[in-house]
């Protein structure tokens, strides 16, 4: 089958297969249809472009935000720890005059005392890294001062009528080499948190002694202590003895001074054999070597 195309020359008419026509009208089509395609896929591609770029921008404007919060915040703690040695050093001038005489008190050395000096972050740009080294300053500054507040803590209590019951013995006959009282890196965690007593590094089955006489409180099983025991001594102070292996009290018993009451184990949450001992008053944490003696 033939379409014959008759033009203005009648003479001469043009004809075309309809096998042919349909092969033009297919590519035509196909034409068409890429085309279509290829607008609204440059168009899709240029929205992603922008949504991206916005996207971009709301990150760079939230980590700004973030940063500012983060000097804001330590603005405010410096200036509370500008006001915290203020109040010390007035605690320091009543203790000395009317308890201890001269008697020497801890004081902050020069270099750890922080000035009043500072102003607002004008067209000033402040870096992740920047924060990271003010903070660290910052808990260096912090830790000088627990040890501080520990050791008048301590001299306050000795010259109290809670005296003659402090706990000052060793609870094993070892040194505490491990773990100090306050912020350390978290042996199982392994980041930063409080540590609210001292550990000795005693052997498994190593003898536990009471460090002051008083009344069993608690003697068992308590979560990540393991194996714990309580002891209170009256006035609202306690001592406690955690991760053993052997209890030899139990609740309700009398125990003196140096009295044999457990022995040395790894239970709870405990990266190996030793000895957790907290010392606290009202339920808040003491530091436990500024009362342990020989």
């Amino acid at each position: 089958m033939k379409i014959i195309f008759i033009g203005r020359k009648t003479s001469k008419p043009k004809s075309i297969s309809l096998a042919l026509l349909i092969l033009i009208l297919f590519v035509l089509l196909l034409l068409n249809i890429y085309l279509v395609n290829y607008f609204f896929k440059n168009q899709e591609l240029n929205n992603d472009s922008i949504l991206s770029n916005f996207k971009l921008i709301e990150d760079v404007s939230h980590n700004r935000q973030s940063i500012d919060v983060y000097v804001e915040q330590i603005g405010e703690l410096h200036s509370r720890i500008l006001d915290i040695d203020q109040q010390t050093e007035r605690l320091q001038d009543v203790m000395k005059k009317q308890i201890f005489g001269k008697k020497k008190l801890p004081k902050l050395n020069k270099k750890n005392k922080l000035d009043g000096k500072g102003g607002p972050f004008l067209n000033q740009r402040v870096s992740d890294g920047d924060i990271q080294k003010t903070l660290e300053m910052l808990m260096v500054n912090m830790k000088v001062r627990e040890e501080i507040y520990n050791k008048m803590e301590a001299m306050l209590l000795k010259q109290s009528v809670l005296k003659e019951t402090l706990p000052s013995l060793y609870p094993v006959d070892v040194p505490y080499s491990s773990s100090s009282y306050g912020w350390r890196m978290d042996p199982i965690l392994g980041k930063r948190a409080f540590h609210e007593g001292v550990d000795f590094s005693a052997a498994h089955s190593e003898p536990i002694y009471a460090t002051a006489g008083g009344i069993v409180e608690k003697a068992g099983r308590s979560g990540a202590y393991g194996n714990l025991i309580t002891i209170n001594h009256g006035g609202g102070l306690q001592t406690r003895y955690a991760h053993i292996s052997k209890i030899l009290v139990k609740r309700g018993d009398i125990v003196k001074k140096e009295d044999l009451i457990a022995y040395v184990g790894n239970t709870g949450r405990s990266t190996g054999p030793h000895l957790h001992y907290e010392i606290r008053l009202n339920k808040h944490s003491l530091d436990p070597k500024q009362y342990l003696r020989r």
